[in-house]
């Protein structure tokens, strides 16, 4: 998923409160050229739309800045929201087109049901939800996912059994368990479990 973000370079001085009170939400851009960054606004009604598709760390995002002429591939790198009104507080972007690989955070889509869920009684368990991986800005995917249709009670799936899509590549170790069918909790458990919580 793309997409577009009109944003304005930030005048020096401004107050970020006097900022959001008229309708605008700070910024900053980080990485066009090196180390350096600056500071923008961004409309709040077009902060609140991007937030309701964009995730942090996964969504390729154009950004335009047009009164500094720059536009870019960016991901936004960090979201502060306010903590009772809950609107977007400050944004921070990150250009991502001259730094090669980059490291993102993938959500795992589990499909399927278990045939030891289905058959056996089993519970589904997911270790993880989500995985770190390196790709190219272009590679980027929304989700990964994971088929456990094949799964018996017991049995599990592993980083190493999962194939990712091309350019992809995992930062975990091939032995970090994904996901997995346990047994169904026996009768015997179950008091045992009710005794030591009485």
């Amino acid at each position: 998923m793309e997409l577009t973000v009109e944003s304005k370079k930030r005048e020096a001085g401004t107050k970020p409160n006097a900022l959001r009170r008229s309708g605008l939400i700070p910024a900053v851009l980080y990485g066009h050229k090196g180390v350096e960054s600056v500071a923008l606004t961004v409309d709040a009604k077009v902060a609140e739309r991007l937030l309701e598709k964009a995730s942090v760390n996964n969504t390729v995002i154009d950004l335009k800045v047009a009164d500094m002429g720059w536009s870019g591939k960016t991901l936004l790198r960090e979201v502060q929201i306010h903590p009772w009104k809950r609107f977007p507080y400050h944004l921070s972007f990150f250009a991502i087109a001259a730094h090669g690989p980059i490291d993102v955070e993938v959500p795992l889509h589990f499909v399927g049901e278990a045939t030891g869920v289905k058959n056996g009684g089993g519970v589904l368990d997911t270790v993880i939800t989500a995985l770190q991986v390196r790709c190219a800005p272009d590679k980027i995917v929304d989700s990964i996912e994971i088929n456990v249709s094949s799964l018996e009670v017991g049995s599990s799936l592993y980083l190493r059994d999962i194939v990712l899509p091309e350019g992809v590549t995992a930062l975990a170790d091939g032995e970090q368990p994904i996901v997995t069918v346990a047994a169904p909790r026996t009768s015997d458990e179950d008091t045992t479990a009710a005794a030591a919580e009485s």
